[in-house]
């Protein structure tokens, strides 16, 4: 295990930017993020004046340009503005604590992705794009005023587009849709994903519930950890939500951090580790 990394798993109960920014520098493999968007509660809009100089808080991102992007973008949306100006921030911490084989995941919707890639081709370097995956699932109502919104988009971007680690023979293989044009072996196998993923939300009925309402489900995080980390890697999740990055992380031999600030979630998580019998110490 690198010396930078924390001897335990941890559950942190808190405001996540203060916790990520006491945590070192690139001990970081792999961040998955779900960060909350329209949750109803009242946002105070913020702005931020940086002055950049060589030993600077914004070392390898893209300067004056990301600045200028920035205010574009957010010209033409006041509600993403206020979303923009909670998340950068925290961006910028996901950064400074990737190691150079690392990679982020936002988890969005498809009324923030758009923006956010813009964004992030700025900030983190438009060659540091890796994927913008689809989730796809068809499940609970349809609109019949337009086409029914029924996936969301997860935004890839890694920390060094020359040496980040992916391991696509690990993960988890998906039935052919057309098997008959296949051989007999290959059906066996399965296939591998593409950046579009078939994958059923968590059931309100299964096993995997735990009542948290925007927890996702196990497949989607098992694929996630299993190409962008090995056993042994850190993997880091500060808007955890029902715990299932440091569920999957701790099946496949991963270590983690995980950080939320509601009670409701560090309870849930909690239990959900304490039941699978997850080692893990709290903190807050």
């Amino acid at each position: 295990m690198p010396s930078n990394q924390p001897k335990t798993n941890q559950l942190h109960f808190g405001d996540n930017l203060g916790i990520l920014r006491k945590l070192p520098s690139e001990s970081v493999q792999l961040i998955y993020i779900d960060p909350p968007f329209n949750t109803g509660r009242t946002q105070t809009r913020g702005t931020t004046t940086t002055t950049r100089t060589d030993a600077g808080n914004r070392v390898g991102f893209k300067g004056k340009r990301y600045d200028v992007v920035r205010e574009t973008v957010l010209s033409y949306d006041d509600e993403f503005e206020d979303f923009w100006s909670f998340l950068e921030p925290r961006l910028e911490e996901a950064w400074r604590l990737l190691n150079e084989t690392g990679t982020l995941y936002l988890h969005l919707d498809y009324r923030e992705a758009h923006y956010a890639k813009v964004l992030l081709d700025a900030l983190f370097g438009r060659e540091c794009f890796l994927n913008e995956i689809i989730w796809a699932y068809d499940y609970g109502g349809k609109s019949k005023n337009k086409w029914p919104s029924k996936h969301d988009t997860i935004l890839v971007y890694v920390k060094n587009p020359a040496k980040y680690f992916f391991n696509s023979s690990e993960v988890d293989r998906e039935p052919y849709m057309a098997p008959g044009l296949v051989t007999p072996e290959k059906v066996e196998k399965g296939k591998l994903p593409t950046d579009v993923w078939w994958h059923t939300i968590v059931s309100p009925t299964g096993k995997e519930k735990t009542g948290y309402p925007t927890q996702k489900p196990k497949g989607i995080l098992r694929r996630v950890i299993q190409a962008s980390s090995e056993p042994g890697d850190l993997v880091l999740d500060f808007f955890a939500g029902s715990g299932t990055t440091g569920a999957v992380a701790a099946e496949l031999g991963r270590k983690f951090i995980l950080i939320d600030q509601n009670p409701e979630s560090i309870g849930v998580i909690s239990k959900r580790l304490n039941d699978a019998g997850v080692e893990f110490e709290l903190k807050s």
